[in-house]
C-alpha cells in the first residue's frame, strides 16, 4: 500500500509545489512508482510537470465531483513511473460548490483509498489556505511533509499549521502524523537561515537531515515543465532533491517491522 504524504505550509511561497515535482521525480526515478495529486487550483505542479494546465480535458475538479472516471483524471508526466492527478483554476470553485454536502471532507480519501494499491508514494501538493481542499488532503494523508523557508516568519506559518494538525486529529484523521519538516530555501550565507534552523528544530522532533538550498536552477525548472533532475541533474538543487527522496525510503524502511519497503 503506497504511503501518502501531504506536503502542506499554511503559509505560502515556501516551495511545496517545488518539492511535490522534484521530490516525487526523485522517487520515480529511484524505482518507486509515485503519484502527485494536485490539489491547489493554481496548478503549478501540474504545469511543472509539463503538463498544460489550461487545456486539461479532465482534472481533480471533476473527479471530486463525481464526473468523470478515476482512470480518466490520472495522467502520465515527463518522467516514467511518475503520474499526476492535475488541477486548473475550476477547482477554486469547490468550496462554493461543495458546500452542505455530507462527507464533503473525506471525498479525497475515498479517490486514494482506490489508488492506494497501484502506487508506492502519494504526494499531495496543498493550496497554502485552510479550506475545504487542504482539509481533504490533510484527511486522505498518513503523514504531513512541511516545508519551511529559512525566513523570518517561518515560525508563524508553523504554529498556524501545527493547529489546523491537532484539529484534524481531534475531528477527522486521529492517524496524521508529521513526517518531517523540510527546510527549503536555504542561503549558508545568511545567520538568518541557520537561525531559523535552530530555532525550529527546538519546536519540533521531526527535521530532515537534507536541506534543500536556494538554487538559481531549481527555480528555472518550472517554467520548462520539468523537474530538477530532467533539467539540470548535475545541480545542487537536483542533489538535495534525490539526498531527501532516499532519506525519506530509509525511514519508510525502519518503520516497517520487516525492514523491507512496501
Amino acid at each position: 500500500m503506497g504511503r501518502v504524504l501531504a506536503v502542506a505550509n499554511q503559509k505560502g511561497g515556501v516551495g511545496k509545489t517545488t518539492t511535490v515535482v522534484n521530490l516525487g521525480a526523485c522517487l520515480a526515478q529511484a524505482g518507486r512508482k509515485t503519484l502527485a495529486v494536485d490539489m491547489d487550483p493554481q496548478g503549478n505542479a501540474t504545469s511543472g510537470l509539463g503538463l498544460d494546465k489550461n487545456s486539461l480535458p479532465i482534472s481533480i475538479y471533476d473527479l471530486i465531483l463525481g464526473q468523470c472516471r478515476l482512470e480518466e483524471a490520472i495522467f502520465e508526466t515527463c518522467v516514467e513511473g511518475f503520474d499526476i492527478i492535475p488541477s486548473n483554476a475550476d477547482l477554486a470553485g469547490t468550496e462554493a460548490v461543495l458546500f452542505g454536502t455530507p462527507g464533503k471532507e473525506y471525498i479525497l480519501q475515498g479517490i486514494i483509498e482506490v489508488v492506494k494499491k497501484r502506487y508506492e508514494y502519494i504526494l499531495i501538493d496543498c493550496p497554502p489556505s485552510l479550506n475545504v481542499l487542504t482539509v481533504n488532503a490533510l484527511v486522505a494523508a498518513d503523514a504531513l511533509l512541511i516545508p519551511i523557508q529559512c525566513e523570518y516568519y517561518a515560525l508563524e506559518g508553523l504554529s498556524q499549521l501545527l493547529e489546523t494538525i491537532g484539529t484534524i486529529r481531534n475531528r477527522l484523521n486521529n492517524k496524521l502524523e508529521i513526517d518531517g519538516v523540510v527546510f527549503t530555501m536555504y542561503d549558508a550565507r545568511t545567520n538568518l537561515a541557520a537561525q531559523v534552523v535552530e530555532d525550529v528544530k527546538r519546536n519540533m522532533e521531526k527535521v530532515y537531515r537534507t536541506v534543500i538550498p536556494r538554487n538559481v536552477r531549481l527555480s528555472e525548472a518550472p517554467s520548462h515543465g520539468l523537474p530538477i533532475t530532467l533539467y539540470d541533474e548535475k545541480s545542487r538543487g537536483a542533489e538535495s532533491y534525490v539526498a531527501l527522496a532516499y532519506e525519506i525510503m530509509a525511514k519508510a524502511r525502519e518503520e516497517k517491522p520487516n525492514g523491507s519497503h512496501s
